[in-house]
């Protein structure tokens, strides 16, 4: 079957130049029914310093969070854009990436005894009126919103992977979480790839759309961290 890449992320490219079928991503293990008693998708690090307890805590929150909100982002873009017959696929396929980030991110909050965030609610509402508003004022708008929202994510996970070399290494749970984090980043990232590609930078006013829209997300990020 002929695969055309739309974006230059390099795993799209690597899936459709490779005639082998790719390896399992990390985050499989986390969908993978047959790995049930798998210490590392179900044990959690103990008896390590509060502050890398905490760490990981609050990382774990903020990323619960952040998925939930980006889930609530494409719902809202969905729904104003979902008929367009080019950028409603593209909303549909990066909705969908974005429920199985937030399925992983449930089951590994409850693996890690992390509490939610008290912001929970405000992160659907707020999610759900950004992707609805910057629809509404356009498919490059609505892409915009994207590449602001992506950028800082990928940031904030390259940041947590600098966070997560303090955490044992021993411990099954820890690579395979390293491992989910790079993937979900690398999603995030071809995102941002997907939305430029579609003009995301041709928004009226993209810098100020970019620059607040981006405020907002790492203002939300601090909030997680704390409730």
């Amino acid at each position: 079957m002929l695969c055309t890449p739309r974006t230059p992320a390099i795993r799209p490219l690597l899936r459709c130049l490779s005639t082998h079928p790719p390896p399992p991503l990390p985050s499989t293990a986390y969908t993978d029914r047959t790995r049930p008693n798998d210490a590392a998708i179900t044990a959690t690090p103990d008896h390590i310093p509060p502050i890398v307890q905490h760490q990981l805590q609050s990382a774990l929150r903020v990323d619960q969070a952040g998925e939930l909100a980006a889930n609530y982002i494409y719902m809202g873009q969905h729904h104003v854009l979902g008929r367009d017959p080019l950028t409603g696929p593209l909303i549909q396929e990066m909705w969908d990436q974005e429920k199985k980030h937030l399925a992983v991110m449930n089951k590994l909050q409850i693996q890690h005894h992390v509490r939610p965030t008290l912001l929970w609610n405000l992160a659907r509402i707020g999610g759900y009126t950004l992707g609805a508003l910057t629809a509404l004022m356009g498919k490059e708008a609505a892409m915009a919103c994207t590449e602001a929202v992506e950028t800082v994510i990928g940031e904030h996970y390259d940041d947590q992977l600098k966070a997560f070399q303090d955490l044992p290494p021993d411990h099954p749970s820890v690579p395979l979480l390293k491992d989910v984090i790079r993937e979900f980043r690398d999603d995030e990232l071809e995102h941002l790839d997907i939305a430029v590609q579609n003009d995301s930078q041709k928004a009226p006013a993209h810098a100020l759309l970019s620059t607040v829209v981006g405020s907002g997300c790492k203002m939300a990020i601090e909030l997680c961290k704390r409730f």
